[in-house]
């Protein structure tokens, strides 16, 4: 890795975790969502220990799985883990004391005193468990790029998928579930705190809806925006085809050998991978060259080789 990239890919990891950060700072800690993770137990057990910050809450989770993250994965990805979750837990406090007044504040988390009071969502819930989810996502998704993990269950979601299998964000989602369960329990029912919160359910489900938007948009982050589409076709013309495809749209495509099961005549199929925005372009040129063609158009949800992505390595994570 050359000195651009290296500091490039450091610069990333902070950026995405300031802005993980900043989501459950904003977001998600003053309206007592609990949308998985250490950081969703941190809020669970801040109810019960209003003198205990939630990123503090954070360190005593996120170090033993670091510890097994660098046995599991190597020095490399252990050093980056490492950094990143004692980063992030640190950046979570330190911010929560700039934005709100006292040190009272900083224990009851109120809403209403929040940035004095400008940022106040309390009275559309779900507006703002979309915004957490969204700039938690983004943040996670920056620093998942990198190989690296924000800590907490991205490590045990990386262990699922090395493991047992199952996809990264798959994991992050069954291993939140026990948290938003958590939740429920001590926020919504009062355990270990004495007080039910209001309607606590709701919270409940706001938590649901927060952690599934964070589950797509790391998918999103990793997989890109969109998918390329797979294209087969039938024509006469395959000849006038071909001359587009390699020298207008400059790509190339694959003669499949294929044989009418009605007729028996054979025909060469032509197998073309393009993007999603050249799609209508081929479409329309198939049609000009040969309207009887025969098109089949589907997703291609990957595709690697030379012009799209590169295989990925054994270890690097899959959102899907």
């Amino acid at each position: 890795m050359g000195s651009w990239a290296w500091w490039r890919s450091w610069i990333l990891i902070f950026l995405g975790c300031s802005i993980m950060g900043s989501g459950f700072v904003f977001f998600i800690n003053p309206y007592n969502f609990v949308p998985g993770g250490v950081y969703g137990m941190g809020i669970v057990l801040h109810n019960i220990f209003p003198s205990i910050q939630v990123g503090t809450f954070g360190y005593m989770f996120d170090v033993p799985l670091m510890i097994t993250a660098v046995l599991i994965f190597g020095g490399q990805f252990g050093t980056r883990t490492v950094l990143a979750a004692l980063y992030t837990p640190g950046f979570m406090n330190i911010l929560t004391n700039l934005v709100y007044p006292s040190p009272e504040a900083v224990e009851t988390l109120d809403p209403a005193l929040l940035l004095g009071g400008h940022l106040n969502l309390s009275g559309d819930l779900l507006l703002t468990s979309i915004l957490g989810a969204v700039t938690i996502g983004v943040g996670q998704g920056i620093v998942v790029r990198q190989q690296a993990t924000t800590g907490g269950t991205d490590i045990i979601g990386m262990l699922l998928q090395k493991f047992a299998g199952i996809k990264f964000s798959t994991g992050i989602l069954l291993a939140d579930g026990f948290v938003v369960l958590s939740g429920l329990v001590v926020i919504g029912f009062g355990l270990g705190t004495g007080e039910a919160e209001p309607a606590g359910w709701r919270l409940t489900l706001y938590s649901l809806i927060t952690i599934y938007v964070t589950s797509r948009v790391v998918a999103y982050m990793l997989n890109g925006a969109s998918y390329d589409k797979l294209l087969f076709i039938i024509s006469d013309h395959s000849e006038h085809l071909k001359d587009f495809i390699v020298n207008d749209l400059d790509r190339s495509a694959t003669f499949i050998k294929s044989r009418g099961m009605y007729t028996g005549n054979e025909r060469d199929m032509l197998f073309l991978v393009v993007s999603r925005n050249e799609v209508r372009r081929v479409q329309h040129m198939i049609k000009d060259i040969d309207p009887r063609a025969f098109v089949v158009v589907t997703d291609a949800y990957e595709t690697f080789g030379e012009g799209f992505k590169q295989l990925p390595d054994k270890n690097d994570i899959q959102a899907e």
